[in-house]
């Protein structure tokens, strides 16, 4: 009896150690960090850098030579339409000489041309507007009757205020084209007068006023001096018709499309801003990165969609980060863009299945950087590792140190 048990303790004891040697050398489950499949919004965005800037932006020029008085105005000063900007005394000999006569009645005949100009181009766009108009009209009456989408009536609503912005826009510029051909004139004028002293001794100072209402964006010539036809004094602007101009690389200037909603971040308020692109410019330049690597980039013009109130605070030339969004879907299948990798040609990810690393070929759509669309391959509700190492093959045991839901 005591043989019997001596040799029962003597088994277990070998099958303790038997079970510890296969226990230590048993492969240890790979700890992962997991993530679920889920369905949810998904946006896919072009992102850079932009800076806000007045859309007309109107130089003052010294229409002719002579002695500029100092300039009474500071950048962000608001003026009227009419105001006085500055006053120009001219000098006789430069009034008289009959090279400037021939340049002046020259540009009496320029603004004349860029006055009927600016007439065709407010004809246009009135008649856009109208044709907005109309369109908004339409589709409203259609939207009353359940024939037409919210968002054909929220395009229409959003084309019409675009073209009444437009239709303003080529107001103004007449309104400087007038302007202009005054200034022109007024110029002619003096230096038509008689040659003798006394007439230009009598003659008044030469009035520069504000051909719009706006603020003063630039004081170039501040100080009292001598200044030639032509050179620029101020610069005008109206900051609350404020455009945002990003340029992003050519290639993804391809995908970026009139319409497409854009997100402003990062300008210094609590809420994202809501604009729309307008226009992506036809050509491209070369910009120098900061990494020294020569870019084709495109410049890609978006307006603000949010009220004037909502963004009043923003000025001429202050920064904002651009989101345009060229793709979005409102119930997307998705999971972690960092759950993909390469198999041969295909795409991949790891779903766990029993405890273990199974690999799945997925057929996959839209990406952004944090999220990818699955259009076959994955159910929803399974589990996939979201960061998958050097470790992890086929088969191999895994264990989740974390687990996270896909962004819903």
């Amino acid at each position: 009896m005591k043989r019997w048990r001596t040799r029962l303790l003597m088994l277990l004891l070998a099958a303790g150690i038997l079970g510890a040697i296969i226990y230590a050398f048993m492969p240890v489950p790979v700890e992962v960090e997991l993530a679920q499949v889920g369905r949810g919004p998904m946006q896919v965005t072009v992102d850079e850098d932009g800076q806000t800037r007045v859309r007309e932006r109107y130089v003052i020029h010294a229409p002719l030579s002579g002695l500029l008085l100092r300039v009474p105005w500071d950048a962000g000063d608001s003026v009227q339409e009419g105001q006085t900007l500055a006053v120009i005394q001219p000098p006789d000999p430069q009034l008289l000489d009959i090279r400037t006569r021939t340049q002046a009645e020259a540009r009496v005949q320029a603004s004349e041309a860029a006055v009927q100009q600016a007439q065709a181009e407010l004809r246009r766009a009135e008649a856009e507007l109208e044709l907005a108009r109309s369109e908004r009209q339409r589709i409203s009456q259609l939207f009353e009757h359940a024939a037409a989408t919210r968002k054909e009536l929220d395009d229409a609503i959003l084309l019409e205020r675009v073209r009444q912005q437009t239709r303003q826009a080529a107001q103004d510029a007449l309104d400087v084209a007038r302007f202009e051909l005054e200034q022109a004139r007024a110029a002619l004028l003096h230096v038509q007068m008689p040659g003798d002293a006394s007439a230009t001794q009598e003659q008044e100072a030469f009035i520069i006023p504000s051909p719009i209402a706006g603020q003063i964006l630039r004081v170039i010539q501040e100080s009292a001096t001598a200044v030639n036809a032509g050179d620029p004094l101020l610069e005008l602007g109206d900051t609350s018709a404020l455009e945002v101009v990003v340029d992003v690389l050519s290639d993804d200037a391809v995908g970026v499309q009139p319409g497409n909603a854009v997100l402003l971040e990062g300008w210094g308020g609590d809420q994202p801003l809501n604009g729309q692109v307008r226009l992506v410019e036809p050509f491209a330049f070369t910009k120098i990165s900061a990494l020294g690597v020569e870019e084709q980039r495109a410049n890609i013009i978006i307006d603000f969609t949010d009220p004037y109130e909502v963004w009043s605070s923003l000025g001429d030339g202050y920064r904002v980060d651009a989101r345009i969004v060229v793709w979005q879907g409102d119930d997307v299948l998705k999971v972690p863009a960092s759950a993909l990798f390469r198999w041969g040609q295909d795409w991949a990810v790891f779903v766990v299945e029993n405890g273990r690393a199974a690999l799945r070929r997925v057929q996959v759509g839209q990406q952004n950087p944090r999220e990818a669309q699955i259009l076959d391959g994955l159910q929803e509700g399974e589990r996939v590792i979201a960061y998958p190492g050097d470790r992890v093959e086929p088969g191999v045991r895994v264990t989740a140190a974390q687990e996270t839901a896909t962004r819903q």
